[in-house]
């Protein structure tokens, strides 16, 4: 009975978990969006494997608790384990403030919250080490501290699961996750939309009421410290409970199976609905978004996209030439805005090269980006597909073996291959690029010797683009084609790079720095590429992968989707504006048309050159949903909302016709409804033909 007592911390805030989930489904089951009727047994499942859900996953999330509590001991503050652990506490404090840290190179926030949690526990080590006489209140403290927290997330987690009900009518989806995406917007839209300060206020005042029931409860563990033979038939009962979780969890969740969508919603556990949102990073379109009859969606997909077949987007491109099977070198420009540009009213001469290379290439002035992150761009220009609602398909588990690029040209002999900096794990990128035939060279296949200089997303560009032409110059030697795609990393946060190469130093950590150096390091692979065999017969395209910036006053503020895009190839491609609306799913497409391909597609994009093509672009969030078209953006998002903006320019008068970039967004006061149904086609049949697996290789 004395070594249950033991426990105590872990079953009486186990009880409050439980206790606040009971209330939770009793106010969510007769919330008013939850127009259902429930049959006896739907309430058995809901508040049984409900609670038993809730349980389990409660163990999960008691690990840090556990971690804590494992860890209060005396003995470390004996001499002269004391002070050396305090001593290495106090370097690790200094190097980590002063030093060049992982985290410094990173940049942001990140180095002074390390800081600060290193300094806080340096600083508590120190008092408990060096005022004995007080250890036991500064951990009494501590010990409330650490309970309150608990007591705090768990009444949060519970208001927020209730305010998301009331609004989606569901427990944690891929919203949620979007929500942490896009903190600083949704932080502005819960301040303006609740009153925060009375929430928070009754917030902590009960989290307080409870904690002080919670530590007079539970006290005994600190007052009575486990010697270490307890210590370890705790961890015991504890790593036993945690594996048991871990299996009965996700067994739970495959029970709900009810045909009554509350029913099943109202039994599952909001924190592992959160998990599986995270990992599969979906957002079932067909249950969020406004819809159409399939017929009809794929009918209307028709009129905009000539010669598809049957509810699939499968037609025939035939070409009146000869193929040209020129070598195609694709690079991806990390965060690069067209107002970077000059040509787009920049002053401050940052794109020097770019600027000049623009001249001499056939530049698309109107396009845009799909979306705010490098896996929009890979997967808009890979997969040439609209930006469905929730994550990539990069980052999806079905990400293989899908419709691509590199498939058309695998079909024409091509050597096909990924050229990134960085490690190819993060974002998934090794996994999808690979599961679509494309050969992967990244940071692991350099050699020391071509490192000159890294932070922590790889290595700078100079470095990529000397491995780019390396892998080229071997390509070259094994007579057949080779299409290479290059993404470059030295335009991102903390925007450092090699100093004495621009005018701007690499440790400035400059965004305009940023933007330079990798002007100048693309001018230098051309400059190396110029002198190769193989550049003669070589086509290069150009584009960002997204915008600098993605935040506006509105869901999808179209300035930031603007993106420069070009295709070079001096002897082939004649250098000419294109002015129509583009976007980033047709740059490819585009270019198949311009080497005369012959192949089935699959595109959603298309050959923006030819006569049938009707200018459009798709922007997205990861939900909402836009479409521009006859300066009318539309934009779907869950809940089936439909919004529609009239787009006025707002015109720069140093800045040419074909470059403005800048719209007065005017909510629109009579619906366009042909525009809606064709944003829905684009959205829905993309949705339906991912969920059907249709848009596979062929």
């Amino acid at each position: 009975m004395q070594f249950l007592k033991k426990f105590s911390p872990f079953y009486n805030l186990t009880l409050f978990y439980i206790s606040v989930s009971f209330i939770l489904r009793i106010v969510l089951l007769f919330h008013p969006i939850t127009q259902s009727t429930f049959v006896w047994t739907d309430t058995i499942k809901i508040f049984t494997l409900g609670l038993i859900s809730d349980f389990f996953v409660f163990t999960v999330l008691s690990g840090f608790l556990w971690l804590y509590l494992i860890f209060i001991s005396n003995s470390k503050y004996l001499k002269p384990t004391g002070y050396i652990i305090f001593g290495m506490l106090v370097v690790l404090f200094l190097y980590v403030a002063f030093g060049n840290t992982i985290l410094n190179e990173y940049g942001g926030a990140l180095p002074k919250i390390g800081m600060i949690f290193i300094g806080l526990k340096t600083l508590l080590f120190g008092l408990l080490l060096f005022l004995p006489k007080y250890r036991s209140k500064i951990r009494f403290w501590l010990f409330t501290f650490v309970l309150f927290l608990f007591v705090v997330l768990i009444l949060q987690n519970a208001i927020s699961e209730y305010f998301f009900w009331n609004e989606f009518g569901v427990k944690y989806n891929f919203i949620a996750v979007n929500y942490l995406v896009y903190t600083n917007e949704v932080i502005g839209n819960i301040m303006q939309s609740y009153p925060v300060i009375p929430l928070f206020t009754g917030l902590f005042i009960i989290a307080g009421i409870v904690t002080y029931f919670v530590v007079k409860r539970s006290k005994n563990y600190i007052e009575n410290i486990p010697v270490f033979a307890e210590k370890i038939k705790i961890s015991g009962i504890y790593l036993t409970l945690l594996g048991l979780s871990l299996s009965v969890i996700p067994f739970l969740a495959s029970k709900e199976d009810s045909q009554n969508i509350f029913t099943n919603e109202l039994q599952s556990n909001g924190i592992y609905k959160f998990y599986l949102a995270f990992i599969h990073s979906e957002l079932d379109y067909f249950k969020f978004y406004k819809t159409i009859p399939n017929a009809e969606a794929y009918a209307l997909l028709k009129q905009q996209i000539p010669d598809i077949s049957d509810e699939s987007t499968l037609r025939y491109i035939k070409s009146n030439a000869a193929e040209n099977h020129k070598n195609v070198v694709l690079i991806t420009i990390e965060s690069f805005s067209a107002d970077f540009m000059k040509t787009y009213g920049n002053e401050q001469n940052i794109t020097p090269f770019l600027d000049s290379l623009s001249t001499k290439s056939l530049l698309f002035t109107n396009f845009y980006a799909v979306g705010n992150r490098t896996v929009r761009g890979l997967e808009a220009v890979t997969l040439c597909f609209p930006p469905t609602a929730g994550e990539s398909v990069v980052k999806r588990q079905d990400n293989k073996n899908k419709f691509s690029t590199g498939n058309v040209f695998k079909q024409k002999g091509y050597n096909v291959k990924y050229l990134y900096g960085g490690d190819a794990f993060f974002d998934n990128m090794q996994d999808f690029f690979s599961g679509n035939g494309y050969g992967i060279v990244d940071k692991k296949s350099f050699l020391p010797s071509e490192i000159t200089f890294d932070n922590i997303w790889g290595v700078c560009d100079e470095d990529m683009y000397t491995k780019a032409i390396a892998v080229m110059n071997q390509e070259s030697k094994e007579n057949k084609p080779f299409f290479n795609h290059i993404m470059t990393v030295s335009n991102h946060r903390p925007f450092t790079y090699p100093n004495n190469k621009i005018d701007i130093p690499g440790d400035a950590k400059s965004r305009d720095g940023g933007v330079k150096y990798t002007d100048f390091a693309i001018k230098k692979f051309f400059e190396m590429a110029k002198k190769q065999p193989w550049f003669a017969n070589t086509v290069f395209v150009i584009l960002a992968d997204h915008c600098a910036s993605s935040a506006g006053k509105t869901e999808l503020p179209v300035d930031k989707y603007r993106i420069p895009a070009m295709i070079y190839c001096p002897g082939f491609i004649e250098p000419q504006k294109y002015t129509k609306l583009m976007s980033q799913i047709d740059i490819m497409p585009t270019l198949f048309g311009l080497l005369n391909f012959n192949y089935q597609s699959k595109f959603y994009g298309q050959d923006v050159l030819k006569t049938t093509y009707q200018p459009r672009a798709l922007i997205a969030t990861y939900q909402d949903l836009g479409y521009i078209k006859d300066n009318i953006l539309t934009v779907i998002s869950p809940k089936q909302q439909v919004k529609q903006f009239q787009l006025n320019l707002k015109p720069n008068q140093k800045v040419a016709q074909d470059f403005q970039i800048y719209y007065e967004q005017i909510p629109l006061v009579k619906e366009r409804k042909d525009l809606v149904d064709e944003t829905i086609s684009y959205y829905q049949t993309a949705s339906d033909l991912l969920k059907k697996k249709k848009y596979q290789k062929q």
